[in-house]
C-alpha cells in the first residue's frame, strides 16, 4: 500500500461500528477471532488462531506483513487498504487500521480493524477534496430541500444570474430569476422527490438574468438525496450553460428545413416564399425577398443592377410576418417596390455584400416606399429593432435581395445570425435561378407547343369534337403531347393523338415536325396503317441520318424515335371508323346508351424502332357514339397488371354526364389528373354523326362514254333539289371530266356519288389502279385539259385509293351558295 492510500484513509476517518476486529500479537500472528471476521472472511477459529495473519492475505500484501508490525510498533498505529483472500478464494479489498493494545502484564499485542471496501463508497474522497470539487466546478450545483428552497448553492451558479450563494439561502427559483419559467424546473424537481429516480439531460431553454437580451439554453441533472432512513431530504441538480450547442443545433436544423422546403417547385415566385417561410421565426420575426423584374419574367439579370445613385425596379416575390394580420407589409406580393437611392439595400445591391445593422434608428424611415400610396413607414411603428440584408446572388449574378427583421424579440442579430441568413439566401439562389432558368425555358416551349398545336379544331359535320391539353407540372417540364382533327375528302375526318418522349424545346420541335408529316400524309388520303408506316420510315430515316454515333437518348427525343400515334379515320357516310396504332393506349368508345368499351386495337411498334407492320381496325359506329383517344398521362403508368384499374378509372370518369361535350372532356380531365400532373395529357373525344339520305346521292353508271351526258343531267337534277343551282355549270363539268376519264382510261363498275356537307364533293369510282395526273397541255393538243379544268373550277381535288379501285373527287366550297 501507497502513503498516499495510507493518508486518505487517516483523513476519511474509520467507523468503528462497521468494523470488524482481530487480534493479534507482535509478530502478526492472529491471537483472537471474531464472529464478525468469520462471516467476513469465512474461516473458523480454529483454522485461523495461531496462524500469520499473513495466510489470510493476497500477495504482494502477505509480503509486507513484518514491515507493517514495525511500524505499527514505531508510530503507534497504521491504516491503509490490504486484499484478503475468502476461505472459499474470492479476493476481497478491506479497509485496515492496526493500533496497540496494552494488557496489565504490560505484554503488546495488536487490534486490527477490518471494514469491507463495498460498504464504505467515497473512502478516497476526504471533505477537503469533495468541497474543492464543489466549489470550483464550472457547472452550477445547487441543493434544494423538500420545499424546494435552497440550501446550498456553488459559486458557479452565480454565473447564471440570481446572485451569490448566500443570497439565495431559502429562496425558491422563481424568487431569484422572475423571468425564468420556474414552474417547469420545479416540476421535474417534484418528480425526483416522489419518484427518487434522477432526471438526466434535461434542457431548458429561456432568459436568464444573467444575459437578459437573448435566449439561452441549460441541460440539468436532478438527484434526490435521502437520511439514513432512506427519507428525502431534498434535490441535488446542477446546470451547464449549453447555448451555443443549442443556437448551432437549431442553426443545423434551420438548414435542413431548407433543404427540404426550399426549391420543391421550379416557380420562383413560390421559391421566393419558401424562403420566406423557412427563415421566420426561426431566424427573424418579419423576412421580404425581393428579386429583379427580370428574373421573375425568367429573363437575363443585369450583371451591374444597382447604379450610384438610381433607383432599382425589384418587386416582392416573398414576404412571411411571426404577425398574423402584418402590418408592416406595406408592399403585397408582386408589386413593385423601390428603394431610395444610398439606402442600405441599394447599397447592398451595388456592393453585392450582406449588411448588418444590430440596433436600428427607432425614429428612422423606413427604406421601402409604399407601392400604391407613396407613405413611408416608420420603425418606430411597425416596433422594427435589427436588420440584415443579404444579396441573392447565383452564378455570379445578383437577383435580389433578402432583407431580415427582429421586431418582437429584443435580441439584436449577430454575426453567426447574418452568417446562418447568408447560407439560407445561398441555398435559396440557386433554387431561384434555376426556376428563372426553366421559366425561360418553359414559356419557349409552351409558346412554341401552343404554337404546334391546333388553334381552334375544324368546322366539319361529321363529328363533334372537342380536346383538352394539359400540360406536365414545372418539375418534369413540359412535354410531347398533341392532337389534331383533320378533314379529309368525302365529308370524311382524321383524329389522332400523339406522344413524344422527353420533355421541354426538343420535346415540343420534335411534336411540331410529326404533326405537320401526318398532315402530309393525311393529305393523300392513305389508310391508317400506312400513314402510320410512312410515318415510321420518316423517323428511322432521320435517326439514321443523324448517325449511329451520335445516337442519345436526347437525340432520339429530338428526332421523336418512340414516339406513340394512334390514327383514326371515320367516314359519317356509313358510319365506319378505321384505326391503327404505334405504340399507343387505344380509344374508348361511349355508346349512345353510356356504356363505355375499349377497341381491341393491335399494337404496332413505337414510331422508329422497328418491328412488326401496322394493322388497322375498322368498325361500324352508331351515331351519336363517343371516340375518346387520350395519352398515356391520362392515366397513370403503372405496370400491366395496373392496365384493368387504370381502363376501370378512365369508364368510369367517361360514364358520367354533362351537358355539352367540351363540359365533360374538361370533367374527365379533372377527375383523372392533378392540377399539376407528372406528365402531359392531351385527351381528343369526337361524338359521332351519320349523313342523311338527304346528304348522299349515289349512282352507278355504265362504262359507255354516252352515259356521259345522262350523268351531266343527274347531278344537276340532285343539285336542284339541294337547292344548289348556282353550281349546277361547275358540277357538271366536273362530272363530265371525272366520268369521262374513268370510261377511258380505267376498267370495271363506274360509281358517281355527290355528297352535301359543309361542302359540295363529287367523287367519281373506278376499278383502276392508276392514278390521274395534272398536266398543262400546249395550244396544239387536243386533249389534257380537263383534270386543269377540274383543278380550276374546284377548291381541291385529289385521288383516294381504296381495296377495289380508287375515287377521284373534286370539292366545291358552299359558303356563297344558298342554303
Amino acid at each position: 500500500m501507497g502513503s498516499d492510500d495510507e493518508r486518505s484513509v487517516a483523513r476519511q476517518g474509520f467507523d468503528v461500528a462497521d468494523a470488524v476486529p482481530v487480534l493479534l500479537d507482535a509478530r502478526g500472528v492472529v491471537t483472537g477471532w471474531t464472529r464478525e471476521a468469520e462471516r467476513l472472511l469465512g474461516y473458523t477459529v480454529e483454522r485461523i488462531v495461531g496462524r500469520d495473519v499473513a495466510s489470510v492475505l493476497a500477495a504482494p500484501d502477505a509480503d509486507r506483513v513484518p514491515e507493517l508490525m514495525e511500524r505499527c510498533r514505531r508510530e503507534g498505529g497504521w491504516a491503509g487498504l490490504l486484499s484478503a483472500v475468502r476461505a472459499d478464494g474470492t479476493r476481497l479489498r478491506l479497509m485496515a487500521r492496526v493500533t496497540q493494545a496494552l494488557d496489565a502484564g504490560g505484554s503488546t499485542r495488536r487490534l486490527l480493524l477490518l471494514s469491507e471496501l463495498a460498504e464504505a463508497p467515497g473512502w478516497d474522497m476526504s471533505r477537503q477534496v469533495l468541497e474543492q470539487m464543489v466549489t470550483r466546478s464550472p457547472v452550477g450545483v445547487a441543493v434544494v430541500d423538500t420545499d424546494l428552497r435552497f440550501v446550498w448553492s456553488n459559486p458557479a451558479l452565480t454565473q447564471f444570474g440570481g446572485g451569490p450563494p448566500s443570497t439565495r439561502l431559502g429562496l425558491r427559483l422563481g424568487d431569484i430569476q422572475p423571468g425564468l419559467d420556474a414552474e417547469n424546473i420545479e416540476a421535474q424537481i417534484r418528480r425526483v422527490l416522489l419518484t427518487g429516480e434522477p432526471i438526466v439531460g434535461y434542457e431548458h431553454v429561456g432568459q436568464v438574468r444573467s444575459a437578459p437580451l437573448r435566449e439561452t439554453a441549460h441541460m440539468m441533472s436532478f438527484t434526490r438525496l435521502d437520511d439514513g432512513n432512506g427519507n428525502p431530504m431534498g434535490v441535488y441538480y446542477t446546470v451547464e450553460d449549453v447555448t451555443d450547442r443549442h443556437r448551432t443545433r437549431q442553426r443545423l436544423a434551420l438548414l435542413d428545413r431548407a433543404g427540404e422546403r426550399i426549391g420543391r417547385t421550379l416557380d420562383v415566385t413560390r421559391t421566393a416564399q419558401e424562403l420566406a417561410d423557412v427563415a421566420v421565426p426561426g431566424l427573424a420575426d418579419v423576412v421580404a425577398v425581393d428579386l429583379l423584374e427580370s428574373v421573375l419574367s425568367g429573363g437575363e439579370p443585369s450583371d451591374e443592377p444597382a447604379g450610384e445613385a438610381g433607383r432599382v425596379p425589384l418587386r416582392r416575390a416573398g414576404y412571411r410576418s411571426v404577425s398574423r394580420r402584418a402590418p408592416e407589409a406595406v408592399v403585397d406580393i408582386g408589386e413593385v417596390v423601390t428603394y431610395p437611392a444610398g439606402s442600405p439595400p441599394i447599397r447592398t445591391l451595388r456592393t453585392e455584400r450582406s449588411w448588418r445593422e444590430p440596433k436600428l434608428d427607432p425614429l428612422g424611415e423606413a427604406w421601402a416606399e409604399h407601392a400604391q400610396g407613396g407613405g413611408t413607414a416608420i420603425f418606430l411603428e411597425l416596433g422594427l429593432q435589427s436588420a440584415m440584408i443579404v444579396p441573392i446572388r447565383a452564378r455570379g449574378v445578383t437577383l435580389g435581395l433578402t432583407t431580415f427583421f427582429r421586431r418582437h424579440r429584443q435580441e439584436p442579430f449577430e454575426e453567426d445570425d447574418l452568417s446562418l441568413a447568408e447560407d439560407l439566401v445561398s441555398r435559396a439562389a440557386v433554387c431561384i435561378d434555376n426556376a428563372r432558368r426553366y421559366t425561360r425555358e418553359r414559356d419557349a416551349a409552351l409558346v412554341l407547343q401552343r404554337s404546334l398545336l391546333p388553334h381552334r379544331l375544324p368546322e366539319q359535320d361529321a363529328l363533334e369534337v372537342s380536346a383538352c391539353y394539359r400540360p406536365a407540372d414545372e418539375l418534369t417540364g413540359l412535354g410531347g403531347d398533341w392532337y389534331d382533327v383533320i378533314p379529309l375528302s368525302g365529308a370524311r375526318v382524321a383524329l389522332v393523338v400523339g406522344e413524344v418522349p422527353g420533355h421541354g424545346i426538343d420535346a415540343a420541335a420534335a411534336m411540331g415536325r410529326l404533326r405537320t408529316a401526318v398532315r402530309t400524309l393525311a393529305a393523300l388520303d392513305l389508310p391508317p396503317d400506312e400513314v402510320l408506316a410512312h410515318l415510321d420510315d420518316l423517323v428511322a430515316r432521320a435517326a439514321r441520318e443523324e448517325g449511329v454515333e451520335s445516337r442519345t437518348a436526347e437525340a432520339d427525343n429530338t428526332l421523336g424515335v418512340g414516339s406513340g400515334c394512334v390514327y383514326v379515320v371515320y367516314d359519317p357516310v356509313d358510319g365506319t371508323c378505321t384505326m391503327a396504332a404505334a405504340g399507343h393506349p387505344a380509344p374508348a368508345v361511349v355508346m349512345p346508351d353510356g356504356h363505355v368499351a375499349f377497341v381491341d386495337l393491335p399494337q404496332g411498334p413505337p414510331l422508329g424502332v422497328g418491328g412488326s407492320p401496322f394493322e388497322s381496325v375498322e368498325l361500324a359506329l352508331a351515331a351519336g357514339s363517343t371516340l375518346a383517344l387520350h395519352t398515356d398521362g391520362l392515366l397513370a403508368a403503372g405496370a400491366r397488371w395496373a392496365v384493368d384499374a387504370d381502363r376501370q378509372r378512365l369508364r368510369q370518369a367517361l360514364e358520367k354526364r354533362a351537358d355539352s361535350l367540351e363540359l365533360q372532356c374538361r370533367t374527365v380531365v379533372d377527375a383523372l389528373v392533378p392540377d399539376r400532373p407528372y406528365d402531359d395529357v392531351a385527351l381528343l373525344m369526337a361524338r359521332t354523326r351519320v349523313l342523311g339520305d338527304g346528304q348522299v346521292a349515289e349512282w352507278d353508271l355504265p362504262a359507255d362514254p354516252a352515259g356521259v351526258a345522262d350523268a351531266r343531267r343527274t347531278a344537276s337534277r340532285q343539285l336542284a333539289e339541294w337547292g344548289l343551282d348556282d353550281l349546277a355549270f361547275t358540277t357538271e363539268l366536273v362530272v363530265s371530266e371525272l366520268v369521262t376519264n374513268a370510261i377511258r382510261y380505267a376498267t370495271g363498275p363506274i360509281r358517281l356519288r355527290l355528297i352535301k356537307e359543309r361542302a359540295l364533293f363529287c367523287e367519281v369510282y373506278d376499278g383502276g389502279a392508276t392514278a390521274p395526273h395534272l398536266r398543262h397541255p400546249r395550244t396544239t393538243d387536243e386533249g389534257g385539259r380537263g383534270l386543269l379544268l377540274v383543278s380550276q373550277f374546284t377548291q381541291q381535288w385529289g385521288t383516294r385509293f381504296v381495296p377495289e379501285g380508287k375515287i377521284i373527287w373534286a370539292e366545291q366550297s358552299l359558303t356563297d351558295a344558298p342554303p
